[in-house]
């Protein structure tokens, strides 16, 4: 076993699109593996469409752990996810299963991989409503400008449109009166107790790109706009982080007669794929990894190759 001080984990990383779930669905029954979700829209109970989740009777086959773990009024922080995938890991493990991430939440990763603080961040429920209020009403560019005003070191890590993220750190600043980034640096930490692997499944751009229309157009077909008024009747509105990830967030301003369900389509589509590339930049970083680009190698043999890549870095036989 690879790491006598840490426990081996292994993950399935990549940008939206490109097969991550098909591949963890094959591999995860011939290892003896549960799957423990890293998707920071999949921890949300009754939004199913817009988050492609695994059905009901994938989860029967392969267990799934952090999906449908919050409302969608709750406010799921990397530091939930953390101690949620710990106790989940942790779990699997006793039951002499092996835990396989797979996700594409970057963010997630780096907290549970990188130092953690060994508390959390402050939250501050009115603090965070009092900004989503301010979104809607003056625009995500002015909450954009008050974190870098408060903290210029996290606001240049944070793209301009991810709302969650601005908002999150603008609670941690005026519920503290310190800046996330001071808590970071300054806030007493732990190593992460494992040591990981990545394993990265990648597409050709333009393929990916190809299927993040047809994965678009089919969740327009299939339910998400009936899903989402659905959300808007049960008080699950804009004002929530949940309701701003791709696709709710359009067929919200659609459902409000602000965009034609046209316009929806194409803005959500236009969306998934510059978060596309902002995944690929980031996973770019991780390490180490290796990629399975699946125009290039056949998907059963790269099954394979990711089976020998988990019982060497596990020590799994």
């Amino acid at each position: 076993m690879i790491g006598k001080t840490k426990t081996p984990i292994v993950a399935i990383i990549g940008p939206t699109a490109v097969g991550k779930t098909a591949i963890s669905l094959k591999v995860a029954p011939i290892i003896g593996a549960e799957v423990v979700s890293v998707d920071s829209r999949q921890v949300y109970r009754y939004m199913n469409i817009g988050t492609d989740k695994v059905s009901g009777a994938e989860r029967l086959r392969v267990i799934h752990h952090l999906i449908d773990v919050a409302d969608p009024d709750d406010t799921f922080t990397a530091a939930r996810f953390v101690e949620e995938a710990g106790n989940a890991i942790k779990r699997i493990m006793a039951r002499r299963k092996i835990p396989l991430l797979v996700g594409g939440t970057p963010f997630y990763y780096n907290a549970l991989f990188g130092e953690m603080l060994t508390t959390s961040l402050a939250s501050d429920v009115e603090v965070r409503m009092s900004l989503l209020k301010k979104a809607e009403t003056m625009g995500k560019e002015y909450l954009y400008k008050k974190l870098e005003l408060h903290d210029p070191e996290l606001a240049i890590r944070i793209h301009p449109n991810d709302l969650t993220r601005i908002v999150r750190g603008l609670e941690v600043f005026y519920a503290t009166g310190k800046p996330a980034s001071w808590w970071y640096k300054h806030g007493k930490k732990i190593k992460s107790p494992y040591d990981v692997f990545y394993i990265g499944i990648i597409r050709p751009r333009m393929f990916a790109f190809g299927m993040i229309e047809l994965r678009a157009k089919r969740q327009f077909d299939g339910g998400l706009i009936d899903e989402v008024r659905w959300l808007l009747k049960n008080g699950f509105d804009e004002r929530f982080p949940s309701m701003q990830g791709l696709g709710y967030r359009e067929v919200v301003k659609y459902l409000r007669g602000l965009y034609s369900i046209d316009e929806a389509l194409a803005y959500y589509i236009k969306a998934t794929k510059s978060f596309y590339r902002r995944q690929m930049t980031w996973f770019k970083k991780f390490k180490p990894v290796v990629w399975y680009d699946l125009n290039e190698i056949n998907e059963d043999a790269a099954v394979l190759k990711i089976v020998e890549n988990i019982k060497e870095h596990t020590g799994v036989k």
